[in-house]
């Protein structure tokens, strides 16, 4: 029996990274230095995979109180999948800036859009285009919110928690759940909401998923662009979390095959006409209008054009087809579910089941802008 303890205990800890390892007790008295009146910004950027983040770090003599007062830089865009070793300088322009949770203040993390040698906008620096299409939309103000679901895994790519060679119980007791056997990873979920909270992201909610180790934080509601700057952040701090833990935040659609549920971004969706009395009306032309647009959505909804998607969205785990658009009230197989007291009050939201978890939330919100409140049609978005 201790044999078999000792065992599970190195094969476990074998999971974990190796930073993990380090003490953070010794880390934690040089952190408790004073730095004088200097200030370290940790620029942060999306990678051109679309879906990984980077980050470096500068020192400044004060601390920012605006982002005009904070310098462009730049990077290796060789190293990151953004250019070629001739010509790899990429351009790092401040975005939005959030508090520091890991150095603390006056410290901060900053969001940065990347443009080219010629400053023209990185192929993943999809913000631009976001931004530009919100600003016409401004006086409907629309809101946003977004169900992050990501899986915890230890290094090794196995699911935090599970059996070494085998499975769990089946899916039933772990959404919501408390308890050992039920709740897989509560401690980085504890420290990732504390650290959104301190930093000002916008997060409003967090639970355990159907599947085991698997989890889901809320951000929003977020007005316009500050939707994609708000979950961008909060991904940036769940990976740093996960890096203090020695674990892995896995943003896969559909991690473990068979029959465990997938992860997705469900985006609840509203502008002002909807909020107010008889906004349903608005709500119902808007699912209209997304009906006649689903290839197109579904290619947005994912960096890979809808191919992570196709593994997900089967009709089956709580997800609709991706062949077939659907509506429904209070239908969770559904693309796009109304709420059943939206139903009943005649005003408020819909949601958008089918972004995936590894989905850029500046495509999703700006193809719902689009289609919803631009009116396109067809299957490429307009030039503005």
């Amino acid at each position: 029996k201790i044999y078999r303890i000792s065992r599970c205990f190195i094969t476990n800890k074998m999971a974990m990274s190796a930073s993990a390892e380090l003490s953070k007790a010794v880390k934690q008295q040089y952190m408790e230095l004073p730095q004088g009146d200097k200030v370290q910004v940790m620029y942060v950027w999306i990678d051109g995979t679309g879906e990984g983040l980077r980050c470096k770090t500068r020192t400044l003599d004060s601390e920012p109180k605006s982002i005009e007062e904070l310098p462009e830089w730049n990077f290796d865009g060789s190293s990151t999948y953004q250019s070629e070793g001739s010509n790899s300088d990429m351009y790092l322009i401040p975005s939005a800036m959030f508090r520091d949770p890991f150095r603390k203040d006056p410290n901060k993390l900053v969001l940065c859009e990347v443009l080219k040698y010629n400053h023209k906008p990185a192929e993943t620096n999809l913000r631009l285009t976001c931004k530009k299409v919100m600003d016409l939309v401004e006086n409907q103000v629309p809101w946003f919110g977004m169900e992050q679901e990501y899986t915890i895994l230890g290094t090794d790519g196995h699911p935090f928690g599970w059996p070494n060679n085998g499975f769990p119980g089946p899916q039933g007791p772990y959404y919501c759940g408390v308890g050992s056997d039920k709740a897989y990873g509560r401690d980085i979920v504890e420290a990732h909401y504390r650290a959104c909270l301190y930093a000002g992201v916008m997060i409003c909610g967090t639970n355990a998923e159907v599947m085991p180790a698997q989890w889901e934080f809320q951000v929003g509601p977020c007005e316009g662009i500050n939707m994609g700057d708000h979950l961008w952040v909060a991904r940036f701090i769940l990976h740093r979390v996960c890096e203090d833990f020695g674990v892995v935040a896995s943003f896969d659609p559909k991690p473990i095959p068979g029959n465990w549920n997938g992860a997705g971004c469900h985006t609840n969706f509203s502008t002002k006409e909807m909020r107010e009395e008889g906004g349903l009306k608005a709500i119902e032309e808007s699912i209209e209008r997304l009906g006649k647009r689903h290839s197109y959505h579904i290619r947005a909804y994912d960096p890979k054009g809808g191919l992570d998607n196709a593994r997900r969205l089967t009709g089956h785990h709580e997800t609709s087809n991706i062949h077939e658009f659907s509506a429904g009230v209070a239908n969770r197989g559904a693309s796009i579910r109304i709420p059943r007291t939206v139903g009943q009050e005649k005003k408020g939201y819909f949601e958008d089941r089918r972004p995936s978890a590894n989905c850029d939330p500046y495509a999703v919100t700006e193809a719902l802008i689009r289609t919803c409140l631009l009116s396109e049609e067809g299957d490429e978005p307009v030039d503005y």
